[in-house]
């Protein structure tokens, strides 16, 4: 198949867009490189089937495609409110010229959605059919609000035009291609540790989360992708709760570094639990997260690590 990858430089996509490659398919890789980077698909570019692309999704694009992942979109905090306007409009208008292209195509279409659609949950796990409890003029709204309305937009193209798409709502994921300023809490806890500089916690970091390998969530987002019938929303992420407390001393132990923990205030809306239930996962894709965490932190560790050395050679 012809598949256009959107956001196919960034960290995720990066791996879709190797994914997919191996199984034989014709990649289209499109990104602005807000976030994504060259460096990330380096090792692809000299593959006859990927073709990349500089473009921002806000701005149509026309072309023929079998099919499409639209990941496009700056998904940390501290890129997403660098421009809050532009991340709500990537998300939207962004995910509509998408949605057009796949109806002039007439070409299936997977969104990358969040667990941010939850907002701070008063619930856990966070089952598909839970609305959630969101915020809707707060610092992270732009992304939040953003992706609520392009899940919107995708089930009104399937019921108004029998559009085939797919919804992934995706949790706390991590790996190698992270960027190491992109302010999420594995990169941010690695980079110090390898760094010998303080852990910053927000809050007392009792809050939770589940982590997933990054090859785990792409390996979820093809089976998805390529699985009949599946309109509503699906959750993938990692199912293993743990304290961002433990988190930071698992990532001291792993490392050998010998830092010290600090607290700071707590962000606005930051989420106290956050965990998927993949019930819908497991039974209609037969698809669960397999990486331990301690092997995959170990793998990013020494991704970053690498990148240090490098960086000073």
């Amino acid at each position: 198949m012809k598949l256009l990858v959107t956001g196919g430089a960034g960290f995720i996509g990066s791996h879709l867009c190797a994914n997919l490659l191996t199984q034989g398919h014709e990649v289209i890789c499109v990104d602005n490189f807000f976030t994504g980077s060259k460096s990330n698909i380096q090792d692809l570019i000299t593959n006859p089937k990927f073709q990349l692309i500089e473009h921002d999704v806000t701005s149509p694009l026309n072309m023929k495609v079998d099919g499409i992942f639209n990941l496009a979109c700056p998904a940390s905090p501290v890129q997403y409110q660098k421009n809050p306007v532009e991340t709500l409009k990537t998300s939207v208008v962004g995910s509509l010229n998408m949605l057009n292209l796949a109806k002039s195509n007439n070409a299936r279409i997977l969104q990358a959605s969040t667990s941010e659609v939850y907002g701070d949950p008063e619930v856990s796990p966070q089952p598909e059919k839970y609305w959630g409890n969101v915020n809707p003029i707060g610092t992270r709204s732009c992304y939040d609000e953003g992706k609520r309305a392009a899940e919107t937009l995708f089930m009104d193209f399937h019921r108004l035009y029998g559009t085939d798409i797919r919804i992934a709502r995706i949790f706390n994921t991590y790996g190698p291609n992270m960027a190491v300023n992109d302010g999420r809490v594995v990169s941010n806890f690695i980079n110090n540790a390898i760094s010998n500089e303080p852990i910053n916690l927000y809050g007392d970091g009792s809050q939770t989360r589940t982590f997933c390998y990054v090859n785990d969530l792409v390996e979820g987002l093809v089976q998805l992708f390529f699985t009949e019938k599946i309109h509503e929303p699906v959750n993938l992420g990692g199912i293993e709760e743990i304290s961002i407390k433990s988190l930071a001393e698992q990532v001291i132990k792993l490392t050998g570094a010998n830092i010290k923990i600090i607290q700071s205030k707590l962000p606005q809306d930051d989420p106290k639990k956050r965990k998927p239930d993949i019930t819908n996962a497991k039974e209609l894709l037969g698809w669960q997260p397999k990486t331990l965490r301690e092997d995959g932190l170990t793998n990013t560790i020494r991704y970053f690590s690498n990148l240090k050395e490098n960086s000073y050679g």
